[in-house]
Parts: structure tokens; sequence; C-alpha cells
């Protein structure tokens, strides 16, 4: 699962990547830092405790482990994951994000890095979209006076992105209409539907998202009968049908701290909307980092835990942010993502382990794995994730709670511990 980061240049983007993965990005107050994409991986909160929690209370009723140390860093935590932590089982797992370069308008006619830009973005389960809501950049990203009319600036911003967006597909689905869609019309709307994904399976397109399109498509009323006849102004109309099934995107208010009141709240759309912190976040982990703050992201508090290091005007800072994380209840930074990962795409958390009992793997590591992935998913489906070779050689999965055998088919549930078993 992928999540892109976009938006016009200089909004905050690469300061959200860094401040979201701990990447070192080129960060500065100019339009195109950033030029070529950057991928790199954020440890989001699963919103359910970590199964150690419940292995932990058996081996204590068992007798083989003691009660948890007040001492103990982890707070009690005995999982050991090769990706991302868990601290008093609270379990971080990985989530990949792209920082894109930053989009200026014009961008599916060659403006700016034009359709680099865009082709950095097949393949994004989801997007976020940066915009600056303290309106103090113009829709190329220069810096500006901050705009009297915030609410226009931040709508121009979102209502560009989706037309380029829209002009993007749009254009790769004019590319050989008529002759395509000829050549599918005996097959009726089942030979259309393969004819739209084949031409945009390229930018993340899937069997479902095509079949929603059609779906709304009918609702508005369109006639689905000859789109070999269809003209330009039509393919646009579908395109803009197709995209929010590909793209959908949340929006990032950031720079939240520097606008003058919620200017967010106004903005008319069924977007997720958070706003964001992405400087204040990116010190706030930077200095957790260099072990002068104990803070955790996501939460609107930290801890000084080293006063006697700090000078005057680090102090005065960590007070001032100390005063703005409070007021805001958090950065938003770790909000956005476990919303749009858990919330809008109703993703679930899975750990696959090789024994059953002790939920282990090969090398006795407890719990290591912890797989963000689609709600409904199957037990056979799963092993695919997890290795090509488990799934063609499948032959069931073993529940590590209820010890049961689950079959191919059997629907994974959130936070579930599963065995392959494969030939």
């Amino acid at each position: 699962m992928r999540i892109g980061l976009v938006g016009k240049p200089n909004v905050g983007k690469s300061t959200f990547f860094s401040a979201a993965t701990l990447a070192k990005v080129d960060i500065a107050n100019y339009p195109f830092c950033t030029i070529d994409a950057n991928v790199g991986v954020a440890f989001i909160h699963s919103p359910a405790p970590c199964p150690c929690s419940e292995l932990r209370k058996r081996l204590q009723d068992e007798g083989r482990i003691g009660p948890i140390d007040e001492t103990d860093p982890r707070q009690g935590s005995i999982c050991q994951p090769r990706t991302g932590s868990c601290i008093g089982f609270r379990r971080y797992v990985p989530c990949h994000l792209v920082d894109v370069a930053g989009l200026v308008p014009g961008a599916s006619e060659g403006r700016g890095r034009g359709n680099a830009f865009l082709s950095d973005l097949a393949n994004c389960t989801s997007l976020i979209q940066v915009i600056d809501a303290s309106a103090s950049t113009d829709i190329e990203g220069n810096p500006i006076e901050a705009s009297a009319d915030v609410l226009a600036s931040m709508n121009e911003e979102i209502s560009f992105l989706t037309d380029e967006l829209d002009s993007w597909i749009s254009g790769i689905l004019a590319d050989g209409w008529s002759r395509g869609t000829r050549r599918v019309q005996a097959e009726g709307e089942k030979g259309f539907a393969s004819f739209l994904l084949e031409k945009l399976s390229g930018i993340g397109a899937t069997n479902q998202s095509v079949h929603s399109t059609l779906d709304d498509l009918r609702a508005s009323k369109i006639d689905l009968a000859n789109p070999w006849q269809w003209d330009d102004s039509m393919i646009h109309e579908i395109a803009r049908h197709l995209r929010p099934h590909i793209f959908p995107i949340n929006i990032a208010a950031n720079k939240a701290d520097l606008a003058v009141g919620k200017p967010w709240e106004k903005i008319d759309s069924n977007a997720l909307i958070i706003p964001t912190m992405a400087d204040m976040e990116l010190a706030l982990r930077r200095a957790d980092s260099s072990d002068l703050i104990n803070y955790e992201p996501g939460e609107c508090d930290f801890s000084i835990c080293a006063d006697g290091s700090l000078n005057e005007a680090q102090k005065r800072a960590l007070q001032t942010m100390h005063q703005k994380l409070s007021n805001s209840q958090g950065t938003g930074i770790s909000e956005i993502l476990e919303k749009i990962v858990f919330g809008s795409l109703q993703m679930i958390v899975v750990y696959p382990v090789q024994d059953e009992g002790q939920w282990v793997d090969g090398e006795s590591r407890v719990l290591p794995d912890a797989l963000i992935v689609k709600t409904g998913i199957s037990t056979k489906q799963l092993a695919y994730q997890v290795h090509t070779d488990l799934g063609d050689g499948f032959i069931k999965g073993i529940d590590g709670r209820s010890k049961r055998t689950i079959g191919a088919e059997h629907e994974l549930e959130n936070n579930a511990v599963v065995k392959i078993h494969s030939r």
C-alpha cells in the first residue's frame, strides 16, 4: 500500500514526508525543491492492541513470565517487530509514502515536471493533497504575503489538482479511444469495462474501480451504449468519474499553526480534511531522536528528558511547541495517515506466524510481522501477500487463537494471528 503526497510546490509536502518517515530529504522555501519522487516508510498506530498483550497474559497465567516491571522501557510488550515498534502493546505498522514533486497548473500539458509528476502517482492507493492553510504561497508555490481570502486560496489549490488529474486520465483514454471501443463493441458493457481496465491498469485502476465508475455513470443517466461515438468532452466526463475511484484524495491543511482561525472548516468538500503542522512534527521527531524529549507521534504532549543540556532558546522553542501542540491536540500527521488507512480505506492488520502455538517465526521471534491488508482478505490471499510460493502451495490456515483450521476462502478479521500451511 502506497499513499502519495501531492500538491503545488512549497506547501510542506517534503516536510510532511520527512516528519512521517524521518527520511532525510531536501526541504527549502522555494518551488521544485523536490525533483524526483521520494519513497519512504511511515509507522502508524494499529487501532487494536498488539496480540502480544494476549500472549503475555497467557504466559503469566502459566507462570512462565513475571508481571510487568515498572522499569521496563517497553511497558510489557514482548513482541519482536522486524519493522516498526511496540511499546505498551501499542504496535506501529509500516505504511509506504511517496513524496511527489510539486504540481503546477498545466502539468497534464507538460508544465513543471509534466506527466513525470503524474506517473509517480501510479499505483498509489490513496492521495494526500497538502495545501497551504496559511495562504502564504501562490498557485505555483512562490512565497507571497498571506492572502486576505484564505478560503479562496485553499479552494483554488484543491480544484487545480483534480482538474490536472482529470485531464491526465482523459489524455490516456483519448489515445486510441474510437478504435479501442469499437474493438469491444460486440461485448457490450462488459467489453467497455475491459477496455477501460486495459487502458488504465498502469495507473492503478482495478476491476472494482472501473465497475464503481460505471455504476456512477448509470446513476448520472449517461448512456453507455455507444462509447465509440463520444467526443473529447464526454471522454473527459468519464475521466472525472474515474478519478475519485482510482485516486481518492484526502486533504492536509498544512501550516495550520500559521492560519488565522480555522479556514479548513469552511471548505465545501466530501474529502477527509485534517489540519497539520508538519514543521512542528519534524522538529519534535528530531528532538526525540536526539534524546532531548520523549515524544510519541500522534500524541498532544511530550516531556523534556534533558533539561540541563538545553540552552534558553531551545527551552523557549519547546515551550512554544508544547502550547501549540496542546491547543491543536496534536500535529495532525499521524491522525490523517491513520484515518486514511483504517478509516477511509478500511484496512486491517494481521499477524502471520510459523508457529500457531507460540506465535513465533522460524527464528523464534514473537509476532515479528504486522501486515496492513484489505478488509475481507482471505487466508489464501494473505499467503500470496506473504510470499508467492506460500500462495502457490497453499494447503490450509490455522487460527492462532482458536487453533482451528481455516480454509482458503476464510475471511480474516482485524488483529488475526495466522499460520499458513503450504507444500
